[in-house]
């Protein structure tokens, strides 16, 4: 039945007009909307999220709250000035008469959609473990072939091989050319990847590539690449763009270095910083040398002066009874403070039967429930609000429970 019309004769309340708004409101059910994120705010130890969805077009927007667990489950977690499509349900507030979307899911758009995949794939490939630490392989110091992919004549080429014929001249390589942008280059990739990870004289292969745009590097967040990546027994250094790209490659690989010049240092030790070293690891050697045997020579001249060479025992006679009193003293004090402790205790269990519930419901008190036709649990009665007449009830006495329905409610005076 219609609810009957508002006049000046016969207004309506607050409360009616809030849940009648309400009822409208939550006959549109679920809707996508789009738009721009503003305002997120949340923390992991909140249980909701709240967020604003601007219009991009004209001057609106709508609150939205989410389960903050939907936020933190996403692979890319939404952020101020995103382009987002979200599902949800209008909500209407009656108590503060408010409106708002419930999200339940939350979607990336344009540039963002494919950033998003890409976190997704680094997200799940985490949770396998191949971003793991420790299965990542380390480095031979010192390579005696190492297996180079790129573009052929590439920049990334010529600063690999010639940072690392500087840093050692003696160092060789073996170069696989392939493509290193567009729909070929996963299968060439995986293919040298595997020939050179074959190769026994290649102990460490990198996979090098200039920067470019998010589309030129998605190859190398391609999901195929990452598994053949992480089944090669070759350790694998990615050297992909610059410093602020960053493919999935990166993560599953053994070594992320910076730039292809990074990979080339990080491969490539520098003879002329290793001769350097050794020699001052031989000064610095020789020098700890000569100050141990000092030290050792002063500590046995120390010892042999002490007067206690010349009666051992005489340092335990003394503190022997020094120990049997301190023994005697601890006992002591263990035993009054255990018998304080048991003391404690003991009143703490007296007050704990007096007060607890147990001991309220035997000295007449009772506890009433309700029980919801929705069939949830059970709630305490607190507000003539929550049984209505019919309502069937639970009260618990001392002894047990009795089921009880409500005949009717009286307002307190």
């Amino acid at each position: 039945m219609a609810d009957p019309k508002s006049t000046a004769e016969a207004p309506w309340s607050v409360a009616k007009l809030n849940t009648s708004v309400k009822g409208w409101v939550e006959r549109l059910g679920f809707i996508w909307v789009e738009g721009q994120l503003t305002q997120v705010k949340t923390k992991p130890n909140w249980s909701y999220s709240y967020l604003t969805l601007r219009d991009t077009q004209a001057e609106a927007s709508v609150e939205l709250i989410a389960d903050t667990k939907l936020l933190t489950s996403m692979a890319s977690p939404p952020r101020d000035g995103d382009h987002v499509v979200i599902h949800g349900k209008p909500n209407f507030f009656t108590q503060r008469g408010s409106f708002s979307l419930r999200v339940t899911e939350i979607r990336h758009v344009g540039a963002g959609e494919l950033l998003a995949r890409i976190e997704e794939l680094r997200h799940r490939l985490a949770g396998e473990g191949l971003f793991d630490p420790a299965r990542k392989r380390p480095l031979p110091y010192l390579p005696n072939k190492v297996g180079l992919i790129t573009g052929r004549g590439s920049a990334a080429e010529r600063d690999v091989l010639s940072v690392a014929q500087a840093r050692w001249p003696a160092v060789r390589f073996e170069v696989v050319n392939t493509a290193v942008q567009g729909p070929r280059t996963v299968p060439e990739v995986i293919a040298a990847l595997q020939k050179l990870d074959a190769d026994p004289g290649v102990d460490v292969i990198i996979i090098a590539r200039g920067g470019g745009s998010v589309e030129d590097l998605l190859p190398f967040s391609e999901e195929a690449l990452q598994r053949a990546v992480a089944a090669a027994a070759t350790p694998v250094v990615s050297a992909i763009g610059h410093e602020p790209d960053n493919p999935v490659l990166d993560n599953v690989a053994d070594v992320r270095a910076a730039t292809p010049t990074d990979a080339a240092k990080r491969v490539v030790p520098d003879m002329a910083e290793e001769i350097a070293l050794v020699a001052e690891a031989r000064r610095r050697s020789a020098a700890a040398l000569r100050s141990w045997v000092q030290r050792e020579q002063q500590a046995l001249a120390d010892v042999r002066s002490r007067p206690s060479l010349a009666n051992p025992l005489g340092a335990i006679a003394q503190r022997r009874e020094e120990i049997d009193r301190e023994v005697s003293r601890i006992r002591r004090e263990l035993t009054h403070y255990l018998a304080q402790q048991t003391s404690t205790v003991s009143a703490l269990r007296s007050q704990v039967a007096t007060l607890g519930p147990s001991a309220t419901l035997a000295r007449g008190y009772a506890v009433v429930q309700v029980l919801p036709r929705d069939g949830s649990g059970p709630e305490v009665v607190t507000s003539i609000e929550q049984s209505p007449p019919g309502s069937q009830l639970r009260i618990r006495v001392g002894d047990g429970s009795i089921s009880a329905a409500s005949m009717g409610v009286t307002q307190a005076d």
